[in-house]
């Protein structure tokens, strides 16, 4: 079974000056690393639900905040390296990263301890230049970025 994802990549600005919201993926897996760790916000969705759907549930529950009003542009689909299918859209809009409260999840950690422990889905968000991002996000979602950058093109 695919396992499925879908996100909403918010951007502002135009031309040279269009910035790109990501979220560095919270956890203990991601909490040194930089580049490569930050995502748009998404999450996984079953069979049973439409992706855009998911989308708009997961940006409310990764940031705490509701997608901005605006049309969703459609950014396709990729399948990431651990063949994740990822579904994604763009809407322009200006969010404050401040005023994020990211959801949470639960893991055992440290592995094999026993302990659970609730980590933040994203620890920091921020906006950043499509060249910026392109070396800030996951690889897999790269392809995000040059679709967007060429349907405002």
């Amino acid at each position: 079974m695919v396992r499925r994802s879908a996100g909403i990549l918010v951007f502002r600005g135009a031309g040279e000056r269009t910035e790109v919201l990501l979220g560095h993926m919270g956890g203990p897996f991601w909490a040194r690393r930089d580049a490569g760790a930050w995502s748009l916000p998404k999450g996984e969705y079953a069979e049973d639900e439409a992706p855009e759907a998911a989308a708009r549930r997961e940006f409310t529950e990764e940031l705490g905040l509701p997608v901005p009003d605006g049309e969703l542009i459609e950014l396709g689909e990729v399948r990431q390296s651990g063949g994740k299918q990822v579904t994604a859209w763009a809407v322009r809009g200006d969010l404050d990263p401040a005023d994020v409260v990211p959801g949470t999840f639960t893991m055992e950690w440290p592995k094999g301890s026993g302990t659970l422990r609730e980590f933040p889905e994203v620890d920091r968000v921020a906006w950043f230049s499509l060249a910026e991002a392109g070396e800030k996000i996951v690889a897999g979602q790269r392809v995000f970025l040059d679709r967007l950058e060429q349907v405002l093109a």
